[in-house]
């Protein structure tokens, strides 16, 4: 993800607002007994927000290719592979969650990426790059944006029953092939997966989503390959990018060696739920032990009480709906894993306060970036619609 902006910000005070499911009261009969009670489903505020982000996400950024641009101001002939499958990960999660109409924007995008992949490359692999036709793409691949891609491909692989699960899957897969193939894992630093083809650091994210992948493909099809390379990512992060004394994840190595101790809320978030699905893949409960101290530890360094919302990182205490939202699709999975309901009371509580700092009420749209006490805000970027589309969406079943 390539757009980390630095910068400290004031913190003034907190707007609070809380979303909660809309509460329908029955209709009284009358005298005769002729009115029926009203049996209006009860609609969570979650997911009508997720749909009218969805709707500004069409409006605004959807395209005639099923592509999404980046935003509506510089970048608005230009999409990004991240971006459109932080979409397609949005509209699986809306189909899984009863609404199928979503499943033929999710496709159509998905037809789309195949104009990212690198066709001269005998392992292929996505450009992070392309025009609104998915022309142009060339340059850099990303292992993060390789990796989301397949995960979110096996999102939309498990909730598809039309002709495109298979390929799915398939899809997944070569996404792990070209992460393997790819030459981006060697010995420096003794071991791990530098971010990109120009091998400038390796990150955190980038390790953790490549686990997250590794980990899901070995569960779906039981191939050894898969088990191997979930054992090695999840060693090496351990072993160099796990600080005990948090009990959290760092940033990132650089490539002339220096570490980057900077904790990040969405890399903690990713490793979170690595953990958990380390503990089934791998049928070891210590997993969701170690998981359950993350999130405890995640919601001592990385949570602000002030303002009821989860940093960007350590060194910037900004709010970005993508890199903090991320945390409450974490807190979700962990509620999901051990039914404590205070993991769900903070994914909540991160959402509300993005609602109240980062929404714009006109447009529902989101700013990319603002003070914890809503100053400054800037930006509209199409992957920050998409992850508060995800996030509020599965926070929906919930609350």
């Amino acid at each position: 993800m390539k757009n980390f902006l630095y910068g400290w910000m004031a913190v003034l005070i907190f707007l609070a607002a809380s979303c909660s499911k809309q509460k329908v009261t029955p209709q009284k009969g009358d005298t005769g007994g002729n009115t029926p009670p009203d049996t209006t489903p009860v609609v969570s505020a979650y997911l009508t927000k997720a749909n009218e982000t969805h709707e500004y996400i069409t409006n605004n950024l959807l395209t005639s290719y099923k592509s999404y641009r980046v935003n509506t101001g510089a970048n608005a002939n230009s999409a990004y592979e991240w971006y459109n499958v932080s979409q397609i990960y949005a509209d699986a999660a809306m189909v899984a969650n009863g609404d199928a109409s979503y499943q033929d924007s999710m496709d159509g995008t998905f037809a789309w990426m195949n104009g990212l992949w690198d066709k001269s490359d005998p392992n292929g692999g996505y450009f992070a790059f392309a025009n609104l036709n998915g022309s142009g793409a060339s340059g850099t691949k990303y292992i993060d944006d390789n990796s989301l891609t397949g995960v979110a491909y096996l999102d939309a692989y498990e909730i598809s029953t039309n002709a495109n699960k298979a390929k799915y899957l398939t899809a997944a897969e070569n996404c792990a092939n070209w992460l393997i193939k790819s030459g981006l894992w060697d010995t420096t630093f003794g071991g791990g997966f530098w971010w990109n083809t120009d091998k400038t650091n390796k990150p955190t994210q980038s390790n953790g989503l490549a686990l997250q992948l590794f980990l899901r493909l070995y569960k779906i099809t039981g191939q050894s390959v898969y088990h191997d390379w979930a054992v090695s990512v999840n060693s090496w992060l351990n072993t160099k990018m796990y600080d005990s004394s948090k009990g959290l994840y760092i940033w990132q190595i650089e490539k002339n060696g220096t570490v980057d101790t900077q904790i990040f809320t969405y890399d903690n978030a990713i490793m979170l739920e690595a953990d958990l699905l380390y503990a089934k893949a791998m049928n070891d409960n210590g997993y969701l032990v170690k998981a359950q101290a993350m999130g405890t530890a995640m919601n001592t360094v990385l949570w602000d009480a002030t303002h009821n919302v989860y940093i960007f990182n350590t060194s910037d205490v900004r709010i970005n709906p993508t890199y903090c939202g991320w945390a409450s699709q974490a807190m979700i999975r962990l509620y999901e894993a051990d039914n404590n309901p205070a993991w769900l009371n903070y994914a909540k509580g991160n959402i509300d306060a993005i609602n109240v700092v980062m929404r714009d009420a006109s447009s529902h749209g989101y700013w990319q970036y603002a003070g914890l006490d809503g100053n400054s805000k800037y930006g509209m970027e199409g992957v920050d619609q998409a992850w508060m589309q995800r996030v509020q969406v599965l926070l929906s079943k919930y609350k």
